[in-house]
């Protein structure tokens, strides 16, 4: 995040900035997703627990 602020203090080009951002963005989402895939893995392909008689 300091790195993005360094850019735009240095007036680095928009477009680079831009693309920092969407990196930084990614990052995050691609580590929230990785979080929850087990718990969403788990609950999709699990037999059901409790029968239905």
């Amino acid at each position: 995040m300091e790195e993005l602020i360094d850019m735009i203090a240095s007036d680095e080009s928009p477009s680079q900035i831009s693309d920092r951002i969407k990196n930084i963005l990614f990052t995050k989402s691609a580590d929230k997703i990785d979080a929850i895939k087990p718990n969403v893995a788990s609950s999709m392909f699990t037999e059901p627990t409790s029968e239905d008689a």
